[in-house]
């Protein structure tokens, strides 16, 4: 009599099915060929892993990266009449206009201007292609965090991380593709849906490493509980997982915790390794700022992300002043020199150490935050949010250093020149993976889904030494 299987009803039931490769994966056996799941990409792209260096809050342009010698002349006076009246979240958009009070200088042979609150980045102007026409949707932190990670100021796609891991595949075997790290125990605006998969299958949400502690919760197997006996447990375990899930293969969540079983199980082994830093040498600490109690926390995790990037995972994203610390609604000058000072160092020690590793040509380091900040003042001595010209920078990954992208209005309110919206930006670095933005596709409900909505174009300026 014909059976009428599906194709997962096969491969479950089959003599070889998944229960043996699974088990495979918990024993060690090699019944599978290949030790990952890297894709081949669309074309070759210089960029093989990402660092996104994310400002969560919204730090100031203006006081940064775009220096307005107009700003300071106008100083006290309302937005002129011949700028069209933009919306902030706070709405004072008649407040009286905030000079910085910056020392700018130019560094590097290009000649790059940065603000004295950044006093190591001069060091590494030559590396940075910094864009200063950068826009976005999400007015408020909730849909600004949202869309520069999902491109949609609302929750529920997937994070630009998962995309990432959905389109090239993993590297690493033994360690996730797609890894979060925060610098205080603050959770980031959105939680998880920052990191989240969306409609794409839960493998490839990012994993959120501990800021304070081990890193990673229960890596070690609890007391008096034997690595044989664990592995008993996972593969009795992952059998009757199997068998749920061969009636219910819609259900991506439990593959998904599935392979996370399975890679936990790996991960036991390889990843303290991983994240020892004890191993690093104490000049790589100090070049990390390991050394100082102010620029400690987030050294570390720069150091870390180096190590990561190392043994192959894909996609690392560091939150700095997470719970929104960079939001300098009032007293911008001593909340953003701490949030410098913190940051500022470690930042330069992770591109000057992927430099010398020869690591910094396939690893696309990108800086940024939610948005930018407003020429108008706040409460009289800050900055409301602007999501209508702000600045990022990228470097390494194929991108030319020591290059300036954009323009603003000689206030820095609005983009003028070469804007780039967050759906340009997450195109571009896509394609500095080697990945064609428009052919990583995910059907969903009927609809072809991109990361960029159908929306974004990769900018040639930024991707011209791929």
């Amino acid at each position: 009599m014909k059976q009428n299987l599906s194709r997962r009803k096969l491969l479950a039931t089959a003599g070889a099915g998944f229960g043996s490769v699974a088990l495979s994966a918990l024993t060690g056996e090699n019944l599978v060929a290949g030790t990952a799941s890297a894709k081949v990409p669309h074309r070759p792209g210089k960029a093989k892993n990402v660092i996104f260096l994310f400002m969560e809050g919204g730090p100031s342009h203006l006081d940064l990266f775009d220096p307005k010698p107009l700003l300071r002349e106008l100083a006290g006076q309302k937005l002129p009449d011949s700028f069209e009246t933009p919306v902030t979240a706070a709405g004072e958009v008649n407040s009286p206009l905030l000079a910085d009070q910056r020392k700018w200088a130019q560094h590097g042979e290009s000649g790059l201007w940065i603000s004295d609150w950044l006093p190591n980045h001069s060091r590494i102007a030559d590396e940075l292609c910094v864009i200063r026409s950068c826009v976005t949707d999400g007015i408020n932190h909730a849909g600004g965090v949202c869309q520069m990670n999902t491109g949609a100021i609302f929750a529920g796609r997937p994070s630009l991380g998962s995309w990432v891991s959905y389109g090239l595949g993993s590297e690493s075997r033994n360690l996730p593709d797609f890894v979060v790290i925060k610098d205080s125990n603050s959770m980031v605006v959105n939680g998880v849906n920052a990191w989240g998969s969306g409609f794409i299958p839960s493998t490839h949400q990012g994993v959120l490493l501990e800021t304070n502690g081990a890193p990673i919760s229960n890596l070690n197997n609890p007391k008096n509980v034997s690595a044989e006996v664990q592995k008993q447990k996972l593969a009795f375990l992952d059998d009757m997982n199997r068998s749920h899930l061969a009636t219910r293969s819609s259900h991506s969540d439990l593959e998904a915790r599935i392979k996370s079983y399975e890679l936990a199980f790996r991960m036991q082994a390889h990843a303290p390794e991983a994240i020892n830093l004890a191993e690093e040498s104490e000049a790589t600490k100090t070049l990390y700022g390991l050394d100082n109690d102010e620029t400690k926390a987030y050294g570390k995790n720069c150091l870390l992300a180096r190590r990561l990037v190392e043994r192959g995972v894909r996609f690392i994203q560091l939150y700095h002043g997470a719970g929104s610390k960079w939001d300098a609604h009032s007293g911008i000058e001593g909340n953003h020199s701490k949030l410098c000072r913190s940051m500022d160092q470690p930042v330069v020690g992770l591109i000057t150490d992927l430099k010398q590793r020869g690591l910094l040509d396939e690893t696309l380091v990108v800086w940024g935050g939610e948005f930018g900040r407003t020429p108008m003042s706040e409460k009289g001595s800050g900055r409301d949010h602007n999501t209508t010209g702000f600045t990022m920078w990228m470097a390494g990954g194929g991108v030319k250093g020591g290059q300036t992208i954009g323009a603003t209005d000689d206030l820095g309110l609005y983009a003028t020149e070469d804007k780039l919206h967050v759906h340009d930006l997450h195109a571009t670095i896509m394609a500095l993976m080697g990945l064609d933005h428009t052919k990583v596709v995910f059907p969903h409900k009927g609809r072809p889904e991109r990361v960029d909505l159908n929306e974004g174009h990769v900018h040639q300026g930024i991707v011209s030494g791929v």
